[in-house]
């Protein structure tokens, strides 16, 4: 009889808490679902918050948050799911980060762990307890964790970068 692994354990535990927590603060994006905003909701509080195009922007979060979760959660494309949820947090942390550090005060603490930890599972890989353990890896395979990474990190300073460059250049028209 195979025995338990202890580090397994924990990553499973890890990657389901983790993932559900994302995949419920995404689906309040998308679907409304848990007292959120649902995509109108979302977009409306993207252009509110500037990023553009927001209805993307919503989708966007929504599906990183949401469908990074579940995967991740699952123990699926675990790169992918790990890159795809850090990037989306990427995003919150940028909106947050005006507030501070702290939670309490509408800062980035929040955010900032949960991309933290997706980042950290999506690198550490699933575990034994996980489909891509069941799958053989078949969509966690070494060269992934790179290319998902890669993408996500470029995409998230797009993202952010455009943000900030838009907030930019209102403040510069503002001052005019």
């Amino acid at each position: 009889m195979a025995s338990l692994n202890r580090r397994d354990l924990g990553l499973l535990a890890l990657r389901v808490g983790t993932g559900a927590v994302l995949a419920a603060h995404g689906s309040q994006k998308l679907a409304g679902w848990f007292g959120g905003g649902g995509i109108q909701g979302t977009t409306a509080a993207m252009e509110a918050m500037g990023f553009h195009p927001p209805r993307h922007s919503a989708v966007a979060a929504g599906l990183g948050e949401a469908g990074g979760g579940a995967l991740l959660a699952l123990g699926l494309a675990t790169p992918a799911a790990g890159a795809a949820a850090a990037g989306a947090m990427a995003g919150a942390v940028a909106v947050h980060a005006p507030a501070g550090f702290f939670a309490q005060g509408g800062g980035y603490e929040y955010p900032a762990f949960l991309g933290f930890t997706a980042a950290a599972i999506g690198l550490s890989g699933p575990g034994r307890y996980s489909v891509d353990h069941a799958t053989r890896h078949v969509f966690d395979r070494p060269w992934m964790v790179a290319l998902a990474f890669a993408g996500s990190a470029v995409a998230a300073a797009a993202v952010v970068g455009k943000r900030a460059k838009d907030q930019a250049a209102e403040g510069q028209g503002e001052e005019s």
